[in-house]
């Protein structure tokens, strides 16, 4: 459900981030052609902070080329780009917080293709690059695949929550893999401990956390083409292997010796406050498995990279599926072609233009160029990592998915499973749920 989180990040980030535009003095430098006299426009969905950082890599690019780049911002964005896309208005480029949108503006002929140079630079030079590519890649109005979306600026969900020091005063070490995670689990329980908080309460969103649980453990659990098949509902929502990764999501969240409450206080228990439990003396639990935006929600004491840090939430060793991260990110598309607008893109290439907004905060990118000491914190420069060690990135489902199954019946029946249903009848009623709008 990347909305939803990107709104909390964008959130977090005017209270954490705001600063002064600046260009900082890094290594690499741009050299762009001159574009005098030409301009580009851009919308997008980044207000406040994000809006400032943005603003900064379009100061770097305006110094270096002599170009003007207008951006105009938009917490309407979604809405506002389909109107001006259907009326023959758009701006130059536009920033799409999710592929969904992008690939429906494809398909009306809304976006002008970067072509192959652009998406054989990404397969090279992003890491897990042929994801990037596929993500942005989308039919054109005659059915033909074409690559439209350059992602540019990502975030990342495949995350373990942990206090270091509760960690250490028990003895317990960062599990490498899957099976070293659960073996860690039931360590925990055999020392009196609870190893998960987990919590699906979310008002009208209730049970979106569990989405992310169910999308993490397919990537773990299958190979990516089973995963882009599930999103598209090209393999059935009741599949086996389906059944089988919402099955391997209630060996956690259904065994009351392994959560925080207990089974009964999973559905009903609201996302913010259940990462608290980390830190009550004694621990109520000892992980929490959420997205990088979770720290907004921790007391106001905890310190991050001290008093609680994070792992990759590590893949089976046995399975040979490598390094899977879930995520989510915004991609740049272009809207309408110039000479300027295409030497934008090429900018957004370079090094440069990730390391800018790198040095300021709210920025995470797979570029493989990049110097990862100019990310601004620790914290980020380890989530970069984790983008740079990943062999696949996918996407979170549940976006992908048609509002009425990705943002409805998912989210409800994940409730009705962790209230005590098979993995079996809510995949049932979620492919119900698909059947009754083809």
């Amino acid at each position: 459900m990347n909305y939803f989180l990107s709104a909390i990040e964008r959130t977090l980030l005017t209270v954490i981030s705001a600063a002064l535009i600046s260009i900082p003095a890094l290594a690499g430098e741009y050299n762009g052609p001159n574009l005098s006299g030409q301009t580009v426009s851009i919308a997008g969905p980044w207000l406040t902070a994000d809006e400032d950082s943005f603003e900064a890599v379009i100061a770097y690019f305006e110094k270096s080329t002599g170009a003007k780049v207008d951006y105009a911002g938009s917490d309407s964005f979604e809405q506002q780009i389909v109107i001006d896309i259907k009326a023959g208005s758009p701006p130059n480029l536009a920033a799409f917080p999710q592929p969904g949108l992008a690939a429906n503006m494809a398909a009306i002929g809304g976006l002008v293709p970067l072509g192959s140079k652009s998406a054989n630079w990404v397969k090279k030079n992003y890491a897990a690059g042929q994801s990037w590519v596929d993500l942005g890649t989308y039919k054109n109005k005659n059915g033909k695949k074409e690559f439209y979306g350059f992602f540019y600026n990502v975030n990342v969900k495949s995350l373990v929550w942990y206090s270091p020091e509760n960690f250490a005063d028990s003895g317990y070490s960062v599990p490498n893999t899957m099976e070293e995670l659960v073996v860690l689990s039931d360590k925990i329980v055999k020392d009196g401990g609870t190893p998960w908080c987990i919590g699906l309460g979310s008002g009208d969103a209730t049970g979106w956390p569990a989405t992310d649980w169910v999308e993490d453990l397919m990537l773990r659990t299958h190979p990516p083409a089973v995963y882009d098949g599930w999103v598209s509902n090209d393999i059935k929502f009741n599949d086996p292997r389906i059944v089988s990764a919402i099955e391997t999501f209630g060996k956690f969240a259904k065994n009351s010796d392994y959560v925080d409450g207990g089974m009964a206080a999973v559905g009903s228990t609201d996302f913010r406050d259940s990462p608290k439990g980390l830190f009550t003396v004694p621990p109520r639990c000892y992980m929490h498995r959420q997205a990088s935006f979770i720290p907004a929600f921790f007391p106001k004491s905890v310190k991050v990279g001290s008093d609680a840090d994070f792992f990759y939430f590590p893949s089976y060793s046995t399975k040979n599926l490598g390094n899977p991260v879930l995520g989510g990110g915004t991609l740049i598309a272009m809207t309408k072609d110039s000479g300027a607008t295409r030497a934008f893109m090429e900018y957004l290439q370079h090094p440069k233009a990730h390391e800018i907004w790198m040095a300021r905060a709210g920025f995470l990118t797979p570029h493989k160029g990049v110097d990862l000491n100019q990310y601004s914190s620790g914290t980020l420069r380890k989530q970069g990592e984790i983008l740079q060690n990943a062999t696949t990135f996918r996407f979170d489902g549940s976006d992908l998915m048609p509002g009425s199954i990705g943002a409805g019946s998912f989210w409800s029946q994940m409730v009705y499973f962790v209230s005590g249903a098979s993995a079996k009848k809510v995949a049932d009623n979620v492919q119900a749920s698909w059947d009754s709008i083809k």
